[in-house]
């Protein structure tokens, strides 16, 4: 069986050497998608490489798209089904992904709220007692996304004493109960979590509906001198907007794990502003990336058994 690996062979913690381990009797291509063409493979792991109806026309074995981890929107879902390519993820829940994210975002709101990318220079200055941060402890944090993620991030925060705020796609009032949530509302009801909250969370993925969700109106909607954390995808995020809103001082901070373009450029003047940022590593812990590699390596150990698929979602 021969799998494609979308990714460089040391991408993603060097998880293309565990799948190598786990299965000796697989054979695994790694380096992306050049040239681009699927032929020859069973089954792709795409990483984050888009696999469109035009790459699926390539293909000439493909019986499974197999994600490390839970994202799918960079796969055609239909053009899959209707060439009867199996699609399946590793859900943020079952791999440990959720709580590595969550653990992120913490460190996100503690390293913001207590202005720690300036303890360096007073230390230089010989400067004790200052910054004076911000406490977690009465903040209003809004989650936008409460699933696996949100939930996880939730979970964590009920130790600080903060006011918890969320948007599920669906509110759900016996959810929000044993979350321990003030309010959950729908995503028409965002533009009041924004006016609450100190801190916001985005988990959500970048669709039709999300994309570019956070633009200058959403920013003008943000109470002043909040801080903004981007775990999900960096298209929910339009760029120009988040550097105007850094810029004018409207928002005190930002952090992001996901950019508008991966890799983004080092020397982009957004990260001359209040910009903390990590390399889409949030959901990658030694914890995490094990238990992506053992979801992804039971199916395809599936496929080969020719037993049913876990997480099938085509």
């Amino acid at each position: 069986m021969n799998v494609l690996f979308a990714a460089p062979e040391d991408a993603w913690g060097g998880i293309l050497h565990r799948f190598r381990v786990a299965l000796p009797e697989v054979t695994f291509t790694a380096g992306g998608l050049n040239p681009n063409t699927l032929a020859g493979y069973d089954v792709v792991i795409p990483t984050m490489s888009r696999i469109d109806a035009g790459l699926l026309q390539t293909a000439d074995r493909l019986q499974l798209i197999q994600q490390i981890g839970a994202g799918l929107e960079g796969v055609d879902l239909e053009a899959a089904r209707a060439r009867g390519i199996a699609v399946a993820n590793v859900p943020t829940d079952v791999s440990g992904n959720a709580d590595s994210v969550a653990e992120m975002v913490i460190y996100f709101m503690l390293a913001l709220m207590r202005r720690t990318a300036e303890h360096p220079e007073q230390r230089q200055k010989k400067q004790l007692g200052v910054p004076v941060g911000r406490s977690l402890m009465g903040a209003t944090v809004g989650i936008v996304g409460f699933g696996a993620i949100g939930q996880a991030v939730s979970r964590r925060l009920s130790g600080f004493g903060a006011r918890q705020l969320a948007i599920k796609r669906e509110p759900d009032a016996a959810l929000a109960l044993e979350s321990g949530l003030e309010w959950l509302g729908s995503p028409a009801e965002l533009p009041f979590l924004l006016e609450q909250s100190d801190l916001v969370v985005l988990t959500l993925p970048d669709t039709d509906q999300t994309h570019h969700l956070f633009n200058a109106d959403r920013f003008r909607q943000m109470k002043t001198g909040s801080y903004l954390i981007n775990v999900g995808r960096g298209g929910l995020v339009e760029r120009e907007a988040l550097q105007d809103a850094l810029a004018k001082g409207s928002l005190a901070g930002a952090a992001l794990d996901v950019f508008w373009q991966e890799p983004p450029n080092p020397d982009d003047p957004i990260f001359n502003l209040n910009l903390m940022t990590s390399p889409h590593v949030a959901g990658l812990s030694d914890r995490s990336v094990e238990g992506i590699m053992h979801g992804a390596a039971d199916n395809i150990q599936r496929l080969l058994a020719g037993e049913a698929l876990n997480h099938r979602r085509v």
